[in-house]
C-alpha cells in the first residue's frame, strides 16, 4: 500500500490533460505518470445509514402532501381558500431558498452527521406542532408546524450524493444515491396515499377533526422514532475511504479549501449552470404536478380523492422504479450526459401525453399516463445530481447538490402559483401545457451538456486499461 503522504496532487492537472487529448490518463505515458493506488474499504454499516436517512427523508417528504393531496377538505375545515392551501406546500420550497447556503456551509464546516441530525430534529418537531392544530381555528399554528418541517428539508436534499460519494464504491455510488433520493420519493408516495384514507371528506367537523389528529400523531411518532435512530445510527465518513477519488480527496489539506471560493467556481462553471435551470425546470414542473394533482383530478373527476391520492403515488412509485434503473443504468455505463438527456426529453413526451388525456373521461388511462409521466420525470432526480458531481469534481457534492435545490425550490413556487392561476381561469390543459413548454426549454438545454466535459475520475475510470 503506498502512503497518501507520498501521493502528488498533480494528478488532477494530469488526469485533464489525458482526458482532453481523448487518451487513457494511464496509456498516455509522455504526458502523465501512473497513479498511486491508495487503501480503499466498504463497510457494511453504509447500508443501514442509507436506509435511516432514507427513512428520515420519507418522513420529511410526507408531512410536505399531507394537505395539499386532500386541498378541498382541508379549505373547508380551516375556511381557507386554494393559495392557501398551495402555501402549506409552498412554505417547503420559499424556506429552501434562503437558508440553502448557511446549511451548505454547516455540512461543509460540521459535517454530514451534524446536519443531518439537526435536520431531523427540525421535522420531529414541526411534527408534534401540528398534533395541536386539529381545529379549525388552528390554521396559523398548523402553518408554523408546516415551516418548521419545512426547516428540515434543507437539511435533507443535498444528503444524497454526499452519503454515496463518502461510503459507497464506486460500482454502486450512482444506486446509492438513487437510493438516497428514493426516501423522498416514498414518503411523497405515501403522501398521495395515506391522508385521503385517514382523513375522508365527512360532514360532521368533530368527526373530521378526529380524523386529522389521528393522521397528526401518527406523523409525529414516526418522526420521532426516526429521530431517535440517526442519532445513534449515522456518521460523519468511515475511517477508510471507499474509492480512489475519495481517498486522493481527503488528501486535500483544510487550508486548499475555500466555502466562498467553491460557491463561485460553481457559479462561474457554465456547463453546471446550464444544469441547474435545466433541473431545477424539471423539478420545479414536478412540484407543481405533486401539489396542484388533487385540484386536476376533482376538475375533470369530481368526489375521486381517494384516487387522486391513488394516481399521485402511481407517479410516484413509478418515478422509484425509474430512479432505480437509472442508477443502476448509470453506474454500469456511466453514461450520464446520453442518459440525463433521454430521460428528459421522455418525461416531456410523458408531459403531453398525460396533457391532453387527462380530460377523455376514463381514470384508468389517467393512471397509465401519469405512471409513464412518473417513471420518466421523478427518476430523473437522482440522474441529476450525479451528473453535478461529474461536472464540478472536485467541488463538494453538497454544494452542487444544494444549488441544483434551490433553482427546483424557486421554479416550484413559480410554477404552482402560475399553474394554479391558469387553470382557474383557463383550465387544467392550458395548465398543463404551460409546463410543458418550459420542460421543451429544458430539454434544449440539456442537450448542450453534451458537449461539457466531466471531471470526477471515477467516471471514467471503469475505461482505463491497467
Amino acid at each position: 500500500m503506498i502512503s497518501q503522504d507520498d501521493f502528488s496532487h498533480d494528478w488532477i492537472a494530469d488526469l485533464s490533460k489525458g482526458r482532453s487529448n481523448g487518451q487513457s490518463p494511464i496509456r498516455q505515458e509522455t504526458n502523465t505518470h501512473l497513479l498511486p493506488m491508495l487503501e480503499t474499504k466498504l463497510y457494511k454499516r453504509r447500508w443501514l445509514m442509507l436506509f435511516v436517512f432514507s427513512a428520515y427523508s420519507m418522513s420529511n417528504a410526507f408531512m410536505w402532501l399531507q394537505y395539499s393531496i386532500i386541498s378541498n377538505i382541508f379549505m373547508r375545515f380551516y375556511s381557507i381558500d386554494s393559495l392557501a392551501i398551495d402555501w402549506l406546500s409552498m412554505i417547503y420550497f420559499l424556506t429552501y431558498i434562503p437558508l440553502i447556503l448557511p446549511v451548505m456551509w454547516l455540512l461543509d464546516n460540521r459535517g454530514m452527521r451534524d446536519v443531518v441530525v439537526v435536520g431531523s430534529a427540525f421535522n420531529c418537531i414541526g411534527a408534534w406542532i401540528k398534533t395541536s392544530t386539529a381545529d379549525p381555528k388552528m390554521f396559523a399554528m398548523t402553518f408554523f408546524g408546516q415551516f418548521v418541517c419545512s426547516v428540515a428539508t434543507v437539511y435533507i436534499l443535498g444528503i444524497p450524493s454526499r452519503l454515496a460519494s463518502l461510503w459507497f464504491g464506486q460500482q454502486e455510488v450512482s444506486t446509492a444515491c438513487s437510493i438516497g433520493v428514493l426516501g423522498n420519493q416514498m414518503g411523497i408516495a405515501i403522501g398521495f396515499l395515506i391522508p385521503p384514507i385517514l382523513v375522508p371528506n365527512v360532514d360532521d367537523m368533530n368527526e373530521l377533526a378526529h380524523h386529522i389528529r389521528i393522521m397528526f400523531y401518527i406523523s409525529a411518532g414516526v418522526a420521532t422514532l426516526i429521530f431517535i435512530l440517526v442519532v445513534i445510527v449515522f456518521q460523519e465518513k468511515p475511517e477508510i475511504p471507499p474509492t480512489q477519488a475519495q481517498a486522493q480527496a481527503r488528501n486535500l489539506s483544510p487550508d486548499e479549501y475555500s466555502y466562498t471560493a467553491s460557491i463561485l467556481r460553481l457559479l462561474c462553471n457554465k456547463p453546471f449552470m446550464l444544469l441547474v435551470v435545466s433541473y431545477g425546470l424539471n423539478v420545479g414542473c414536478f412540484y407543481a404536478v405533486s401539489t396542484l394533482l388533487n385540484r386536476m383530478i376533482i376538475e375533470h373527476y369530481p368526489g375521486e380523492e381517494v384516487n387522486a391520492g391513488r394516481i399521485g403515488l402511481t407517479i410516484v412509485i413509478a418515478g422509484m422504479v425509474g430512479s432505480l434503473i437509472c442508477g443502476i443504468w448509470l453506474d454500469k455505463t456511466k453514461t450520464y450526459k446520453q442518459t440525463t438527456l433521454a430521460v428528459y426529453l421522455l418525461s416531456l413526451i410523458g408531459m403531453l401525453v398525460y396533457s391532453f388525456t387527462l380530460n377523455l373521461g376514463h381514470l384508468w388511462v389517467v393512471f397509465l399516463t401519469a405512471g409513464v409521466l412518473g417513471f420518466f420525470m421523478t427518476g430523473y432526480l437522482p440522474l441529476g445530481f450525479e451528473f453535478a458531481v461529474e461536472l464540478t469534481y472536485p467541488e463538494s457534492e453538497g454544494t452542487s447538490s444544494g444549488l441544483l435545490n434551490c433553482s427546483a425550490q424557486i421554479f416550484g413556487i413559480i410554477f404552482t402559483i402560475s399553474q394554479g392561476k391558469i387553470i382557474d381561469k383557463w383550465g387544467t390543459l392550458a395548465g398543463n401545457i404551460f409546463l410543458c413548454i418550459f420542460l421543451l426549454i429544458g430539454t434544449v438545454m440539456t442537450g448542450k451538456l453534451l458537449t461539457s466535459p466531466l471531471t470526477r475520475p471515477n467516471s471514467f475510470q471503469n475505461n482505463i486499461d491497467l
